[in-house]
Parts: structure tokens; C-alpha cells; sequence
């Protein structure tokens, strides 16, 4: 049974890490003064906008610190991180959940965050959002839909979401609870304790920047670890500047993937929105859900 941390109220508190990549303090100010409109308090962490010369955060030590004091602080009712890039697979294996696990409260990120979602899900039981994170905030994102999802999920309000048919899709109705993210950290985790088990799960996958074989090719460690066996659906969302080879691989992205998953029975989606972008839709990990791919709409409801 997967535990649902307590949903916010205003006054509670959330607090901003950069458990991975650096980011500078500007880019995540129009977030913090969001996020105190929304009514709450914000905790600002020292990763953010540290003074890191290299492509962290901060150091292995210092990332791994501030994230475990958050986790086990319970006057903490919500992290986000502020973004993603690479890095918690080198802290994820440090982490004490002791604390959090007797009294959770929501984690919230994407990209190298779904290591953290993937970990919680799998070693805790305790669900977590896949949303936008604190970049999402800025050029007037806090007004969208994406963003507001986020806002919507804090509360407890249940969000649906629809998108457009595509000529790949697979029709069909599955319930289950709802896993995934990046595609490359869910490749990466496998053979860890880290990794999803997905059967009889709705799975949702979305990656940026990475060579179109390069997705293939994680498509099929997906495939021969058993990871698309037994799924109750999958969810396809947005891959984001991809990149060919000289010599091309002469197929797109999705036509890819179909190739790979059109075998499976279940009902398969394409295009929806998740992904390194603007069209971005909060997704509870661990949260029960619906996904209904017809002829003329897909509509993914939380139950």
C-alpha cells in the first residue's frame, strides 16, 4: 500500500534544494515569491545558488547534507528541488529515510529527480510529484497550466488531463498506480534498489537531448530487464531536442519506440504531456490512476 504524505495548507512550509545540478538564485526567485502567493512559507537551502565553480550544486557531501536534513525535518511539509542535470545517483545510496518514512511529506521534481521518486517509491512505499520545478516559475509560467497542476496536487485536488490522438496509439482502458520519468534514470536504476517494479503499473517516460538510438536502445534494456512486461498502460510524453546521427537512424523518435512496444497488448499513448518543457503536467508517482486512449481523445484522471 503506497502512503500519501499529508497534502499542504497555508502556512506550511517548503523547502528549495538542489540535490544535483547547480542553479543560480535568480532563476528560481520568481518560484519563491510563487510559491509565498500560494500561501506558504519558503526554506531556501544553501545549494541553491551556491557559490560551486563546477557543474554541481555543491559538493557530494554538501548536496547529500542539506537533502538529508530536509528529509528529516518535520516541520517540513514539501521539497522541491530546484533542478535536475545529473547527481543524485552519486548521494541516493547515502540517504538515511528513517525519519521520512514515519512521517513522509512531499518530494517534487523531474529529470535526475526521478531517481529520488524512483528510490522513495521503491525502498518507502510513499508516493512523490513528478512536476515542474523552480525554472518553470519564470517568464510567466506560474500562470499555466502546468504549473497550476503542481498547485492544484499540493491541495489534494484531483487534476485530469487529456491530450490529442495520435496515429501510434494503442486504444485501450488500464488502471493502476503510476510510475516512471525519465527514461534514461529509469534505465539507470535498473538492477538497483532503486528500480520500479511495473507490473500491472501505468508507466509514463519522457527524456531530452539524448541520440535517437540512444533511446532505442534504453527502450530495449526496458524491454529484455522486463520492465514493459505485464504493464497496465504506457505513457509516452515528450522527447526534447533530439539528436541524429551522421548517418541517420531513419526513424523518429516515436516510430522507435512503437516499434518496440507495438507487440504489447495494452493501451499506449503518444505525445502526452510530460516532458523537459513548457507542457509539463504534475503526476502523483505512486497515486492511482485511470488512462482511457480512444479514438478521439486520451484522458489520464486521477482516481
Amino acid at each position: 500500500m503506497i502512503k500519501i504524505p499529508p497534502y499542504l495548507k497555508k502556512g506550511d512550509t517548503i523547502a528549495i534544494t538542489c540535490p544535483a545540478g547547480y542553479m543560480a538564485k535568480e532563476k528560481a526567485q520568481a518560484c519563491i515569491e510563487t510559491l509565498q502567493q500560494w500561501g506558504y512559507i519558503v526554506l531556501v537551502g544553501k545549494t541553491l545558488g551556491s557559490d560551486s565553480a563546477n557543474y554541481f550544486s555543491a559538493t557530494d557531501e554538501q548536496r547529500l547534507n542539506e537533502l538529508q536534513a530536509m528529509l528529516d525535518d518535520t516541520c517540513l511539509q514539501a521539497i522541491l528541488c530546484g533542478r535536475g542535470g545529473y547527481g543524485i545517483s552519486r548521494i541516493i545510496d547515502q540517504l538515511d529515510f528513517k525519519v521520512f518514512r514515519k512521517k513522509p511529506k512531499w518530494i517534487i521534481g523531474f529529470s535526475d529527480i526521478t531517481l529520488l521518486h524512483a528510490h522513495i517509491f521503491s525502498t518507502c512505499k510513499i508516493a512523490s510529484i513528478h512536476a515542474p520545478m523552480a525554472a518553470a516559475f519564470n517568464d510567466g509560467g506560474a500562470g499555466n497550466e502546468y504549473v497550476l497542476s503542481l498547485k492544484k496536487m499540493l491541495i489534494g485536488k484531483k487534476n485530469r488531463y487529456s491530450c490529442a490522438i495520435n496515429k501510434l496509439n494503442q486504444q485501450g482502458v488500464a488502471e493502476g498506480e503510476l510510475v516512471g520519468g525519465n527514461l534514461t534514470l529509469l534505465a539507470h536504476s535498473i538492477g538497483t534498489p532503486s528500480a520500479f517494479k511495473t507490473a500491472n503499473k501505468l508507466l509514463f517516460i519522457e527524456d531530452i537531448g539524448e541520440y535517437i538510438y540512444g533511446i532505442d536502445r534504453m527502450f530495449y534494456q526496458l524491454k529484455r530487464s522486463g520492465k514493459l512486461n505485464n504493464l497496465a498502460g504506457l505513457i509516452i510524453g515528450g522527447f526534447t531536442d533530439m539528436k541524429d546521427t551522421e548517418r541517420p537512424f531513419g526513424k523518429t523518435v516515436y516510430e522507435a519506440i512503437n516499434d518496440i512496444v507495438q507487440p504489447y497488448s495494452y493501451p499506449v499513448c503518444f505525445n502526452f504531456p510530460v516532458r523537459h518543457g513548457t507542457e509539463n503536467v504534475a503526476l502523483k508517482v505512486g497515486g492511482s490512476y485511470q488512462l482511457r486512449v480512444g479514438k478521439k481523445e486520451v484522458v489520464l484522471v486521477e482516481k
